[in-house]
């Protein structure tokens, strides 16, 4: 399971956002963002581009922090 730091949310708008754009990138799954940990956790089915991931959290207006 990968970890992606999220801040800027502030809603569980924010937080449904966040995990409609995860969802809809290929090889990434089972997408749960928590609002009070400021985090996105996901599986891959497929290897997937940190900086990817990172760029389509920025797209949508929050910023991203380090993938681990």
């Amino acid at each position: 399971m990968k970890k992606v730091e999220v801040k800027g949310m502030s809603c569980m708008h924010c937080v449904g956002s966040v995990e409609k754009a995860l969802s809809s990138l290929e090889g990434v799954s089972d997408v749960k963002v928590s609002l009070d940990d400021a985090c996105a956790t996901y599986e891959e089915t497929s290897p997937v581009d940190e900086d990817l991931i990172k760029e389509t959290i920025n797209k949508i207006g929050f910023e991203a922090g380090e993938v681990k």
